[in-house]
């Protein structure tokens, strides 16, 4: 247990962040889920759109620090190439 003021604080810092950023995360695999459903029902418009959406999404999580900019840029490569191996 913290007994200096500082320690406590950072502990109750620590708590409040560790909620924000799970939403956060939380936040970003909703949007490429939904991306993934759309390729695997095969809809190429309906999938571009969905990365159209998730794209933003992902590049916030990356500069808040949830997730490193090479993985955000790395899954949006990836699903970007799947959709196009659709037409």
């Amino acid at each position: 247990m913290a007994h200096h003021k500082s320690a406590k604080k950072r502990i109750r810092t620590n708590a409040r962040r560790t909620d924000v950023n799970g939403a956060r995360v939380s936040r970003v695999r909703t949007f490429v889920k939904k991306v993934e459903a759309a390729i695997a029902g095969g809809d190429k418009a309906a999938a571009a759109a969905a990365l159209r959406d998730a794209q933003p999404e992902m590049q916030r999580g990356a500069g808040r620090g949830v997730m490193d900019k090479r993985t955000a840029s790395r899954k949006l490569s990836r699903l970007s190439a799947q959709i196009k191996k659709l037409g």
